[in-house]
């Protein structure tokens, strides 16, 4: 969707619910449009700014919005640097905000904008190429911390997230959308894909759901949503927070770099900075090449449900990189 137009049907509404949270002269400008449409609010008397979300209808309800923040609040009382709540002026966590121009209501939501640089920015820069490795490692040690503190914690009543098991990821309804559908398939990657589908369910399955290996996690920590500070990195976008299997949660750190030169050296270094902090039995370790092909499909059934989204130049790479994959998990049946 292009700014403009984006502008146009959000901006309105994105000035309506900002004056329901306790923010003086409030300024908004358009961040981005992807699984949300994101705001910069800056409070005209303070100059603080905060991030104001729209969130997508449909995808998380107001009861696991709610948990999100639960699960980031006790994130951030482990020592994490999360995103920070800022309640609306009448004490709710979000607001129902119709959207005029599109005809639906969003729940609206603001947390305290987090400074600093987007760790994906320095990884793309040729000149900083060295130092990918060593980042790397922080964020293996950073994945390994949320698990440490997700496999310790126990939800309380009434918390609510989706799960990402068989089902959620490779079953009929998969929570990110009909993959096999993508209109870049072919028809014979159609069916190549439907095939290694059936294989990757089959085998998660019989995949254990113990505490060490399945709870809650990101789902979508790569570099992208992780932002360079001066104390460490911080965890923002917590929007695909779930019960899933950890080995998940590590592919998708990894999944964008499987076609850099580095991939290998990135790899390793993430897995070492890991296990600096948390255990990683072989036995797991050896499940990456098949929750990176996971998070891959899965990748294709979040673009084909949102239209809207440009998938960038790096799509055909992609469809090669999962044609490649499928047929690996399909010669080792």
């Amino acid at each position: 969707m292009e700014r403009a137009e984006a502008e146009r049907l959000f901006l309105p509404a994105a000035r309506d619910a900002a004056r329901a949270f306790p923010v003086s002269d409030p300024r908004v400008s358009l961040v981005t449009v992807s699984e949300n449409v994101t705001f910069r609010l800056t409070d005209g008397e303070t100059g603080e700014d905060w991030v104001l979300r729209l969130h997508r209808p449909g995808y998380n309800s107001a009861a696991e919005l709610e948990a999100e923040r639960v699960w980031t609040a006790a994130l951030r009382a482990a020592g994490l640097a999360t995103p920070e709540p800022l309640p609306a002026r009448d004490g709710r966590a979000f607001v129902a905000q119709p959207v005029e121009a599109t005809g639906e209501t969003r729940l609206a939501g603001v947390t305290r904008w987090i400074d600093g640089g987007v760790l994906d920015d320095l990884l793309r820069d040729p000149a900083r190429s060295a130092e990918r490795p060593g980042w790397f490692a922080r964020l293996g040690a950073l994945v390994a911390r949320t698990h440490l503190q997700s496999e310790a914690w126990t939800p309380p009543p009434g918390f609510v997230r989706p799960w990402l098991d068989a089902d959620g990821l490779m079953g009929p309804a998969p929570r990110w959308g009909p993959f096999w559908d993508h209109a870049a398939l072919s028809a014979e990657d159609r069916r190549l894909v439907l095939a290694a589908r059936e294989v990757l369910y089959a085998r998660l399955s019989v995949l254990s759901k113990d505490p060490a290996v399945f709870g809650m996690i990101h789902a979508d920590l790569h570099p992208g949503n992780l932002l360079i500070r001066q104390d460490g990195l911080a965890i923002i976008d917590f929007d695909d927070a779930a019960f899933g299997w950890r080995m998940y949660d590590i592919a998708v750190a990894l999944t964008h770099q499987q076609s850099a030169p580095d991939f290998e050296a990135v790899r390793d270094a993430f897995l070492a900075g890991y296990r600096s902090v948390r255990d990683l039995p072989e036995a797991e370790a050896v499940q990456l090449p098949h929750f990176l092909l996971v998070r891959d499909l899965v990748q294709l059934g979040w673009l084909h449900e949102r239209p809207e989204i440009d998938p960038g130049d790096g799509l055909p790479r992609r469809l090669e990189q999962v044609r490649l994959r499928c047929q690996a998990v399909l010669a080792d049946v």
